[in-house]
């Protein structure tokens, strides 16, 4: 997959090794570790899964000591097996140490969520159904969690708030009603604006319906009420199905004909997968 530029990256990496370094530096690896010592060392997976965020690693790793060798052996978005070899870092080992949390607490967490994506990807994979994510993200790491999405086989939902419309429930109860929200959305925004209404009966969807919307957001419904939601739509709109959604209720939800199925927890609470720094060689 195309990897995010590192000007994207670098300000995430230098903020993160900023807090950790603190007001005087990693002063237990400069106390315990010679400065001339020059080490070699290897990423490591302990658990299987999909990689995600090998730039951000390497961006740890070089930023705290450009004299480190970074060799990225696995890219983002290949299947993991316990034991492959992702990236070997070679250089002064004072810096090494002084990255490994930093790039270990990305590499894992990115890892993670692709893991996570590729295993719902899996489980509706026999339909037309796409998994995505949602706005459910930790601030400031919206844009690397929605990369791993992506790395893990997964679509990405709208970034932010100025990129779609998405009238939800309390929209709705401010405006007054779902068709007078999607009217008031249609009359405020450019001709290339997206909207989209959450509903979460048949008969809010079918007054949605009445005036129209390009994509419909099937809340916390089940599998029979989807499959008539989705005859009701007709293909004249985007079907999306959300709320408890897991590998095991995902099938079930995609063979009701959804085209999408949102997941917050891809990004807000997933598992880290874990990945090791592994020392191999000492002074040459």
């Amino acid at each position: 997959m195309t990897p995010l530029p590192d000007i994207m990256l670098e300000p995430l990496a230098r903020a993160a090794l900023l807090e950790d370094l603190g007001r005087a530096g990693d002063i237990t690896t400069d106390a315990v570790v010679p400065a001339d010592l020059v080490s070699s060392t290897v990423l490591r997976a302990r658990d299987p899964g999909v990689l995600a965020g090998i730039g951000l690693a390497r961006l740890a790793f070089t930023l705290v000591e450009p004299r480190l060798r970074f060799s990225t052996l696995i890219e983002d978005g290949s299947r993991l097996q316990p034991g492959d070899v992702i990236a070997r870092i070679e250089g002064p080992a004072r810096g090494i140490l002084m990255g490994e949390r930093v790039a270990l607490n990305y590499l894992c967490h990115l890892s993670g969520i692709a893991s996570a994506t590729a295993r719902l990807v899996e489980a509706v994979r026999h339909t037309r159904a796409r998994i995505s994510c949602t706005r459910k993200t930790t601030p400031g790491l919206r844009a690397i969690q929605k990369y791993a999405v992506r790395a893990g086989g997964g679509a990405n939902h709208r970034f932010g708030l100025d990129d779609a419309v998405l009238i939800k429930d309390n929209h709705i109860a401010m405006a007054g009603g779902v068709a007078v929200a999607i009217l008031r959305a249609r009359e405020a925004i450019g001709h290339l604006v997206k909207i989209e209404v959450e509903v979460d009966t048949l008969e809010q969807l079918r007054e949605a319906l009445s005036v129209g919307a390009d994509a419909y957001l099937l809340d916390n419904m089940d599998p029979a009420m989807l499959r008539e939601a989705v005859s009701m739509i007709g293909g004249q709109g985007i079907a999306e199905a959300s709320g408890r959604i897991t590998p095991e209720t995902a099938p079930a939800i995609a063979e009701a004909g959804v085209d999408l199925i949102s997941a917050g927890w891809l990004t807000h609470s997933v598992t880290v997968l874990d990945v090791g720094l592994d020392y191999e060689v000492g002074p040459g």
